[in-house]
């Protein structure tokens, strides 16, 4: 159990402190991750960035996510979930998620350029991951940036999903593996409140 994000990111920055000499770039997932994200940039002393993706909710359970996109156009979905969705519904639903991805960037980071962490290691952090296509996606974007490395680093995570997550970086810090995942990030956290778009704001202004 952790008591909030910020006690959460403080652990897992000193499980990452061994990247403290590497050239690295810290990529956050909003909103969650961006908490732990300035706990781990401001530790290390590296530089800290958003990786902006949006899930796509079923349309009779929008927590359980069908698919997710970035605001550059690529997508991931679950083939067997969207085959029975409305096609025209859920292109409509996918665009309306690009266009808040688009959104958020600009409220979080307004003119300032991406940091590229092409050659280096890029940790990626969220506050914890459920089902890991948010996750997945976010990795598959930050591949772009053609770094040395890549590190996921969560706080927790079902132990199904290890494996799944090992394919696609060079390594993983999570400091709660848990093979009875509780089914919800929030069950693992004393405190966890919405983060709004005013605290990523001034987050993202302190680094």
């Amino acid at each position: 159990m952790f008591t909030n994000r910020v006690e959460a990111g403080q652990r897992l920055a000193e499980a990452l402190i061994r990247f403290k000499d590497e050239a690295c770039v810290i990529y956050a997932i909003p909103r969650g991750g961006v908490v732990l994200g300035a706990e781990i940039a401001e530790k290390l002393e590296k530089p800290l960035d958003l990786i902006i993706t949006r899930k796509v909710g079923h349309p009779s359970n929008p927590e359980y996510a069908v698919c997710v996109v970035a605001e550059d156009g690529h997508e991931m979905c679950n083939q067997e979930e969207i085959g029975s969705i409305d096609k025209g519904w859920l292109a409509e639903a996918k665009e309306k998620e690009r266009q808040e991805a688009k959104r958020r960037r600009l409220t979080y980071l307004g003119s300032k350029e991406p940091i590229s962490a092409e050659g280096k290691t890029a940790i990626v952090v969220d506050d914890g991951i459920a089902t890991g296509m948010t996750f997945l996606m976010a990795v598959k974007e930050v591949k772009h940036h053609n770094p040395a490395k890549i590190v996921a680093a969560v706080p927790v995570m079902p132990a199904d999903f290890e494996d799944i997550l090992r394919k696609e970086v060079d390594e993983i810090v999570c400091l709660d593996i848990d093979p009875y995942y509780e089914g919800a990030v929030g069950a693992y956290y004393g405190d966890f409140p919405q983060v709004t778009d005013e605290q990523v704001k001034k987050l993202m202004g302190e680094i």
